[in-house]
């Protein structure tokens, strides 16, 4: 890790050297590291003429901002260098003139936890952990298990009793042993954070782990590239624990500072209505309340967020703002991505494109500007919360009685096949 400098407390600023640390030795479990990296040195050897020429189209091409070791063995699995699909419908539906979906339910486990988790599994062959481990509701856990399995290593995951089936199916494919905990995520996490300590494996949780939150930066990273070093007005993340939010910044400070962008856009921290701590806290400038979540957004039903502060300081740096979303609106959401984008987002995900709505209606982000709404997993994830989005299908009998009367209703008789739509 030639360019890593050292690990910095957000909480009493000390800077250690790296050295297997998670959390600030003087503040606890509560001192969430940074890491620090030497930029004068990455800007000599990372432009934008060596990026195009690399043949690398996963977030590996930004090993420089990455706290590995040049040879280090990754996963096989394909991670980053996910689409980043224009709009224009949705767009208007939303109000605003450009918006753009950076889908990371194209990752190999289907979510953006992907990144963070590929850097824990390379973290952990590089501690000489044979096991891995982490605390999730679902999506980390998910990711965590398959890149372990990719590289050969057993994962132990805890999950709340709420995790949706679909995802605890996923963890079970990939060889993981499950262990589903009667209790609340924050019960979980207390559970693996001690099992971890007693029997010595890798930590993956990336609400304590600082590597983890390197990798989620690279969707920044790449959404930055991709817009041909332009980046729209503004970004909209979902939050639940403070992770993805603080990375996706970090990954804009850290370009302008290398010279590669000239400007940054803002962010939209969007949380759950039911699960909004970190929204508290960056308006009432006060440390964290802890709340019991009661959202459907169980990617993001986080009501002890361990990266509160790192998000709280993002979005303020970023010039952004906070906002929340209920469940009925992600669940609209998640219709009208799918139906004007073509593009399945899970609950979470959608709370992004949900939160971009209501601030435009709001008046915080004006109709002539540009965003990027970063989709952070699969509707496939929870296809519970989806059908209840967008209904059941119609029932018909093998003679096909009443299908002309469905057909007029929807607007799809042979009429009305050759009419464009109006959101089109």
């Amino acid at each position: 890790m030639r360019f890593v400098q050292g690990l910095k407390c957000l909480f009493c600023e000390t800077v250690y050297p790296v050295r297997g640390l998670l959390t600030c030795p003087r503040c606890g479990i509560t001192g969430i590291l940074d890491v620090q990296y030497d930029y004068p040195a990455i800007r000599r050897v990372l432009t934008k003429r060596r990026l195009a020429a690399r043949d690398e189209r996963s977030h590996w091409r930004y090993r420089e901002l990455l706290p590995i070791r040049a040879d280090a063995t990754v996963p096989a699995l394909n991670v980053g260098w996910t689409p980043l699909t224009p709009a224009p419908a949705l767009a208007r539906h939303l109000g605003i003139q450009r918006l753009f979906l950076k889908d990371d339910g194209r990752n190999a486990t289907g979510s953006l936890k992907d990144r963070a988790s590929s850097v824990g599994v390379v973290k952990a062959r590089e501690k000489r952990r044979g096991i891995i481990a982490c605390a999730s509701t679902g999506n980390a856990a998910s990711s965590c298990a398959g890149m372990a399995a990719s590289l050969r290593l057993r994962s132990v995951i805890f999950v709340p009793e709420r995790a949706p089936e679909p995802k605890v199916t996923q963890l079970l494919m990939f060889g993981a042993t499950v262990l589903r905990v009667r209790g609340s995520y924050e019960q979980a996490f207390q559970l693996c954070q001690a099992s971890c300590e007693k029997w010595g494996w890798y930590n993956r949780n990336s609400g304590i782990n600082p590597y983890l939150v390197e990798g989620k930066k690279t969707a920044g990273l790449e959404i930055a590239e991709q817009l041909g070093w332009q980046p729209t007005d503004w970004v909209a993340v979902s939050v639940g624990d403070g992770c993805t939010v603080a990375g996706v910044w970090k990954a804009f400070r850290e370009l302008k500072i290398l010279g590669l962008i000239a400007r940054t856009p803002r962010i939209l921290g969007v949380q759950a209505e039911g699960a909004a701590p970190v929204t508290e806290c960056f308006f009432s400038g006060e440390p964290l309340r802890p709340m019991e979540p009661h959202t459907l957004a169980d990617s993001i039903a986080v009501g002890v967020p361990r990266n509160w502060k790192k998000a709280v300081l993002a979005v303020r740096e970023s010039g952004g703002t906070m906002i929340n979303a209920g469940d009925e609106s992600m669940l609209d959401a998640m219709w009208y991505t799918g139906r004007l984008a073509g593009i399945f987002a899970e609950p979470a995900a959608a709370t992004a494109v949900a939160g971009l709505k209501r601030a435009v209606e709001e008046g915080i982000i004006g109709r002539r500007a540009s965003a990027v709404a970063l989709i952070t997993g699969n509707g496939l994830k929870d296809v519970q919360s989806a059908r209840s989005a967008v209904g059941q299908p119609f029932d018909i009998p093998p003679d096909g009685s009443g299908l002309d009367d469905i057909l007029r209703a929807q607007g799809v008789a042979p009429e009305h096949a050759n009419t464009v739509s109006a959101d089109s």
